[in-house]
């Protein structure tokens, strides 16, 4: 007799670091596909943030890289019948792709494709969006 142990996922998380943060610009299109703020955490320390140029809302992207630092970010629950909507959002040169957390544990989140990185400002220092758009905008 074969165990059945199948479980049925409903929500897939998304880490968020920019213009979808709470209380910033594109946070209100989470809400209105249904997801929830999980919690609040950052990434493992091999991340680099940068400020993309001509985007509207200001949007920051995020490149893999071993001499990054760990960078802030949300963590969303999403209806999975939601993330397609959600992804017909996201302009180039942003995508959602597999992020490493503090933890150990990889989500779906933000990253950039490397041409959107060409002339961006590095603004890792930071620590995340909140803290520079805090400080430089």
């Amino acid at each position: 007799m074969a165990n059945d142990h199948t479980t049925t996922t409903t929500a897939m998380d998304i880490a968020v670091l920019g213009a979808h943060l709470t209380s910033f610009p594109l946070n209100p299109d989470l809400l209105a596909l249904g997801a929830s703020l999980s919690k609040r955490t950052t990434t493992s320390p091999n991340y680099k943030l940068y400020e993309l140029q001509n985007t509207k809302p200001a949007k920051p992207g995020l490149a893999r890289d071993p001499q990054g630092s760990r960078i802030e970010v949300e963590i969303w629950k999403m209806p999975l019948s939601n993330v397609g909507a959600f992804l017909s959002t996201i302009a180039s040169p942003l995508g959602l792709g597999s992020v490493e957390m503090e933890d150990g544990r990889w989500v779906k989140g933000f990253i950039c494709e490397p041409y959107g990185l060409v002339g961006a400002r590095d603004v890792t220092a930071w620590g995340g969006w909140r803290a520079y758009k805090a400080e430089c905008m």
